[in-house]
């Protein structure tokens, strides 16, 4: 399956318009109804996706000062196909001057001899906001995952910001301390546009200040909600002293 969707927000009358909603399953669009100047999309997995074979292209455009936000409704399973090829789910975005962009995707799980390749790249203008997290998580319950590549290019003022891969589903790697720890959960939550960050860590955690502004944080928990927690937690804390 070969499926690709874009999605175009702009400023008009100080209020964010979707100038352009094209889904394609199974990649659906699903506008919310707004309820202040920024708009509100929820992404829709709408097939049984991705499987090994699958291509699976989404691009997002942000105009010059809108708002947008792009959210998950459920967890992605990243599946074997019948054929032994990986999945793969690229995601482009382009943030021009003093817009904003949060993309927050549902957990992608991956499942038995699952492979499966994602791939973001950004384009920030100097005075843009962004912010992603990725929560991977290693198998369903009691199962040995698949293997999955996540690699992460941004570029924030025509300057290269991060360029980072990350790879988990092989299971030395992943019970090593430099990598995973024997936990099943990654996730990783990148902001551009907002105050400076410093470099702090707790259990499990870490955030680091990028050379070109920024924070990359990271945490690992055995389930979803306590790496959340872990990661987040210092994010949080960071915020309300403010």
């Amino acid at each position: 399956m070969k499926a690709h969707a874009r999605l175009v927000a702009a400023l008009a009358g100080g209020r964010t318009v979707l100038r352009e909603l094209k889904s394609m399953a199974p990649l659906t669009l699903v506008p919310r109804r707004q309820r202040g100047p920024d708009a509100m999309v929820h992404l829709v997995n709408s097939a049984t996706a991705p499987l090994g074979g699958d291509e699976l292209h989404l691009e997002i455009r942000v105009e010059a000062g809108a708002q947008l936000k792009l959210s998950g409704v459920a967890a992605t399973l990243a599946l074997p196909g019948l054929r032994e090829v990986p999945s793969l789910s690229t995601v482009e975005v382009l943030v021009e001057d003093g817009g904003s962009f949060e993309y927050l995707p549902e957990p992608t799980v991956v499942t038995a001899r699952a492979e499966h390749v994602a791939v973001l790249r950004a384009d920030l203008a100097a005075d843009a906001r962004f912010q992603t997290r990725e929560v991977l998580v290693l198998g369903r319950e009691g199962e040995r995952p698949g293997r999955l590549s996540s690699t992460v290019h941004v570029t924030r003022g025509r300057v290269p910001a991060l360029r980072q891969t990350q790879t988990v589903g092989d299971a030395p790697l992943d019970a090593s301390l430099a990598v995973l720890a024997g936990h099943r959960v990654l996730v990783t939550e990148l902001e551009f546009g907002g105050p400076p960050r410093p470099a702090e860590s707790g259990p499990w955690w870490s955030r680091t200040p990028l050379a070109a502004g920024g924070a990359l944080t990271t945490a690992v928990g055995p389930d979803v909600v306590t790496a959340l927690s872990f990661g987040l937690s210092g994010v949080a804390e960071s915020r309300l002293g403010q």
